[in-house]
């Protein structure tokens, strides 16, 4: 069984609430302090380039016990990737590496509402303060909902050829 199919049981049965919370939670506090880690180090990402995926496990403060927290860390991270891995074949002596999009890394994180993420303060060592809010005003534009209102003398919008008042207006 690799570390993603434990990663995908674990993360998805709820059936006893209590252990659910807690590998839960851990995995936030770990995901937490690998993005941290990432954002702090920032821009020196050598040691996150062809590496063992224990060895960057280990840097990212995960045990050999948590490589499926690491894993769901790597699922989570691996849209924002320029080369996206194949999480799938991943075991201890895979060689990763991890080009990331910091933009879509943070609209991405925005876009799973996790504050706890998007928020922290290691975002500053990647882009000024400026271009952060600039990020924040991008994703809220992309959420507002839009439609173009239909006027009564607008061609009907089912194709008959008719006036939009003479057909489905009133329908």
């Amino acid at each position: 069984m690799s570390y993603l199919d434990i990663w995908n049981e674990r993360s998805e049965n709820t059936q006893n609430q209590s252990l659910y919370t807690a590998y839960v939670n851990t995995y936030y506090e770990k995901e937490k302090e690998a993005y941290h880690k990432i954002l702090s180090d920032f821009p020196r990402d050598d040691a996150y380039k062809n590496v063992s995926a224990l060895s960057m496990a280990n840097s990212f403060g995960y045990s050999k016990d948590e490589m499926d927290l690491f894993l769901g860390f790597l699922d989570g991270i691996n849209q924002s990737l320029l080369k996206p891995l194949e999480l799938g074949e991943v075991d201890d002596h895979s060689v990763i590496s991890l080009e990331i999009d910091f933009e879509k890394l943070y609209l991405n994180m925005r876009d799973a509402k996790a504050d706890w993420l998007y928020g922290l303060s290691s975002w500053k060592n990647v882009f000024p303060t400026e271009k952060l809010d600039h990020l924040s005003a991008v994703y809220r534009e992309s959420k507002i909902v839009r439609s173009d209102k239909i006027g009564r003398n607008d061609p009907c919008p089912c194709g008959s050829g008719k006036k939009y008042k003479q057909c489905c207006m009133n329908k």
